[in-house]
């Protein structure tokens, strides 16, 4: 692992910040919280598969 994509770190971070958020949501009992949490989720991931995907083919991956 020399070169480090910390970009994506980032991004890994971020959802699984989404998905502790999504917990403790659920643990308020909070569906409107939960529901803006998963949206946060698969906007997250969908900028990282999107960057990804941007990066495979500039062959920057």
């Amino acid at each position: 692992m020399k070169d480090m994509k910390w970009i994506f770190l980032f991004y890994a971070v971020l959802a699984v910040l989404a998905m502790a958020g999504i917990g403790f949501s659920i643990s308020l009992r909070n569906a409107a919280l939960g529901f803006f949490f998963l949206v946060f989720l698969f906007f997250i991931m969908g900028i990282g598969f999107q960057t990804k995907k941007k990066w495979r083919e500039e062959g920057k991956l």
